[in-house]
């Protein structure tokens, strides 16, 4: 069962949460281009868990590990 989730990063299986998928696509295509963004919301907006998702899809070609 979903809850509501207002301490961290959002898991959709979890939590409920908005669909944000093409908007982290527009900033996955910014960082490709080598292009700064920012994000600025108000609490409870969704920039940790954007943050955390762009993460997700950029580490394998940017991240060394």
């Amino acid at each position: 069962m979903k809850e509501f989730n207002i301490t961290t990063t959002c898991i959709k299986e979890k939590h409920y949460m908005v669909d944000t998928s093409k908007k982290i696509e527009e900033i996955k295509q910014m960082v490709e281009k080598d292009k700064y963004f920012t994000i600025n919301r108000a609490r409870q907006y969704g920039k940790t868990t954007t943050m955390f998702r762009l993460m997700n899809m950029l580490k394998d070609k940017y991240c060394n590990t």
